[in-house]
């Protein structure tokens, strides 16, 4: 049996524990999924007025009790301070803006900075695409001047970070999964922000951000089983950037799509499960706590994914490490959430440790939701070959390569949004 060090830290006691993963399709088992359109009470769901007037509010409320924990009931007003425009961005193709999103009554959190890039030439305000990156504005754009973020910053393999400091050799190493320039002549704006800015993603990263800012007992706060965790403070922030995009005149906010990867694609689906403000839901390879049916025992497990990163989630979602169908959510659930908007989960075909089938799944069942709004889901009821887009109200792929965000992956993107009314 593999022994693990307790002095592996985040994602390489991730990466250690998937020798102990079953990778076997044949070895998942039986299992069977909480009904969406059935309540508490067993009463069935049957009409989109009865969904939105009592079972969406049940559902909402079982994952913030027992997944991802329940955010603060206020926050005081927020306050905007621009930081920069530039005109002639990119080379012309867009006027990019930095603007610092805080709390007012709570001047000891630092912030947000958001950065948007607007396509230059447009005569109405952009739909746009917006989300939280992993290694803040600078490693998103290849601008030289976009200032180095100055938080904490998790370590990884060849990021420029020393002493969980960005370095300038972290510049632009998110570039490929933001294709600003081909979002741009689609004629959309970008709007990203760093996680980090919102929480620093560590067990303690609580302590200096927004978790404890907005928390009475601050950084002596004890959380409760169905408190949040920094997924729910990740999909709050992102909220938080809607805010500020609703009075930017260049952006129109009722066509704004949220997309994340991975931990972030997680926080995407939250965010847009919890804010109907966003027109589209995008989740990219979120695996495990995000699009992944949890009762499927395939890749990475509940037991795993809380073990290794409790502070993502409220606590009392490690309760069900050893039995996932004690919970009373599964995330087909969560993607239902998303209904009557467009939404569209991507897998990739070397994730097996997100388990793509396991995402395929969750999109198909959210299906019969769809459905009482007359929206066709998917489409199909057997996962799609490599490279074979598919879904009307949900799309879905499965591209080849690996757990990462590619330009074929925005293409698809781009194109569903385009179909959906959000085009540019």
């Amino acid at each position: 049996m593999l022994v693990l060090s307790t002095l592996l830290f985040g994602d390489d006691l991730a990466e250690a524990r998937q020798s102990l993963a079953n990778l076997d399709e044949a070895k998942v088992g039986a299992f069977e999924l909480p009904d969406p359109l059935r309540m508490a009470d067993a009463t069935a769901v049957a009409t989109s007025e009865l969904w939105f007037g009592k079972r969406r509010p049940e559902v909402l409320a079982l994952f913030r009790d027992h997944v991802y924990g329940n955010p603060p009931a206020g926050w005081g007003a927020l306050r905007f301070t621009p930081l920069e425009t530039k005109s002639a961005a990119l080379g012309g193709l867009a006027t990019r803006k930095r603007v610092r999103i805080t709390l007012q009554e709570q001047p000891e959190w630092a912030g947000i900075e958001l950065m948007l890039y607007v396509p230059n030439g447009k005569t109405s305000p952009a739909p746009c695409f917006m989300g939280l990156s992993f290694g803040g504005n600078h490693a998103v754009s290849t601008e030289t001047d976009v200032p180095l973020s100055t938080r904490w910053m998790r370590p990884g393999k060849e990021k420029g970070i020393v002493d969980n400091r960005a370095t300038e050799a972290s510049r632009g190493i998110e570039s490929s999964r933001w294709p600003l320039e081909e979002i741009l002549k689609r004629g959309y704006a970008v709007a990203t922000a760093y996680y980090g800015d919102i929480e620093p993603d560590h067990a303690e990263g609580w302590k200096d951000g927004v978790r404890a800012a907005l928390s009475p007992a601050g950084k002596d706060t004890v959380w409760g089983e169905s408190d949040w965790g920094a997924i729910g403070a990740w999909a709050w922030g992102l909220s938080r950037m809607l805010d500020y995009l609703g009075t930017d005149a260049d952006v129109d906010e009722t066509r704004c799509a949220v997309i994340g990867h991975s931990r972030l694609g997680k926080t995407s689906l939250w965010a847009g499960a919890q804010d109907e403000r966003f027109a589209m839901v995008i989740s990219n390879n979120s695996g495990e706590g995000g699009a992944a049916l949890m009762r499927r025992n395939f890749g990475e497990t509940t037991e795993v994914i809380t073990r290794v990163f409790p502070h993502w989630f409220a606590p009392k979602y490690r309760s069900y490490k050893d039995d996932a169908s004690a919970c009373p959510v599964d995330q087909h659930m969560l993607l239902a959430l998303a209904a009557p908007r467009p939404a569209y989960v991507a897998s990739a075909a070397e994730d097996q440790w997100a388990d793509p089938k396991g995402e395929f799944l969750a999109a198909m069942h959210a299906g019969p939701v769809y459905a009482l709004f007359g929206k066709k889901g998917v489409g199909v009821d057997e996962q799609p070959g490599i490279d074979h887009p598919v879904g009307e109200a949900i799309g879905y792929h499965l591209r080849a390569g690996k757990h990462d965000v590619k330009l074929y992956d925005w293409e698809r993107y781009l194109d569903f949004a385009d179909r959906h009314g959000s085009g540019g």
